[in-house]
């Protein structure tokens, strides 16, 4: 199996693929909550992004390359519906628009087209000041507070404690490239099923997301309140009725 490439099980019907998409800083196996109770719409696989979880740690690291690597997986699985997060909608978004013939339908989540101007120097300060390495998997939990399964997921163990798995001046060159170009033109590509989930207190630029689905035909935009960039893992429920019902659809 390819390295970082995830087999969660599910429904075997010939045909029936769904292909998961982590975001910045993650890796395939946090999607492991949402696997469970997507193994009933078909086979689940997630896949780790180059620099990330087991994938090769080395670039190049555009958006084009990660939706290439996408599209070599779905080579093998055949046409599958791909569910991403954040860094992970983009590239499913990215994949749709070059292969569409892989792709049977995207649900992308909080992810915007137009982050021109932003810079990773906002960031890198906040990452900077995390307690690496950390002396627990407990320790991560208790720092990230309602993401901290998330990112228990996201580090390993070493000698002196945890680290976070992906290296991140990787991870700021990807972001920075989000900070350069728009994606208007992919999504003007995207011809399949689409649904965009946003979260209420998203940090990503106000009304870009509605403006995707208006200019994607026939795509559902849904507003989950209460919840921030991580819908899936703070508002699990609105987030699974969501996508079961726009599965349920295809």
């Amino acid at each position: 199996m390819r390295p970082g490439l995830i087999d969660f099980g599910g429904d075997e019907r010939p045909g029936v693929s769904i292909l998961l998409l982590h975001g910045l800083m993650g890796r395939a196996r946090t999607w492991w909550p949402v696997a469970q109770w997507l193994k009933r719409y078909g086979r689940v696989r997630a896949l780790d992004a180059r620099g990330h979880g087991r994938a090769p740690h080395t670039g190049p690291w555009t958006t084009e390359q990660f939706a290439e690597d996408v599209a070599d997986v779905l080579a093998d699985l055949g046409p599958s519906v791909l569910i991403g997060h954040s860094m992970g909608g983009l590239h499913a978004w990215a994949t749709a628009a070059k292969y569409p013939e892989l792709v049977r339908a995207v649900v992308s989540e909080d992810f915007a087209p137009d982050q021109r101007g932003r810079t990773v120097e906002t960031w890198r300060g906040y990452f900077e000041s995390w307690p690496v390495p950390f002396e627990s998997l407990a320790h991560v939990r208790e720092f990230f507070g309602t993401a901290g399964d998330y990112f228990t997921e996201c580090v390993e163990e070493r000698e002196d404690g945890y680290h976070l798995i992906a290296d991140l001046e990787n991870l700021y060159e990807i972001a920075a490239e989000w900070g350069r170009r728009d994606y208007w033109s992919i999504v003007d590509g995207i011809s399949c099923p689409l649904l965009l989930v946003e979260g209420e207190h998203t940090a990503m630029p106000a009304g870009q997301q509605a403006e995707v689905a208006a200019r994607v035909p026939g795509a559902k935009h849904l507003i989950v309140s209460g919840s921030a960039h991580l819908p899936h893992a703070e508002a699990p429920e609105t987030y699974r009725g969501a996508v079961e019902a726009f599965l349920s659809g295809l």
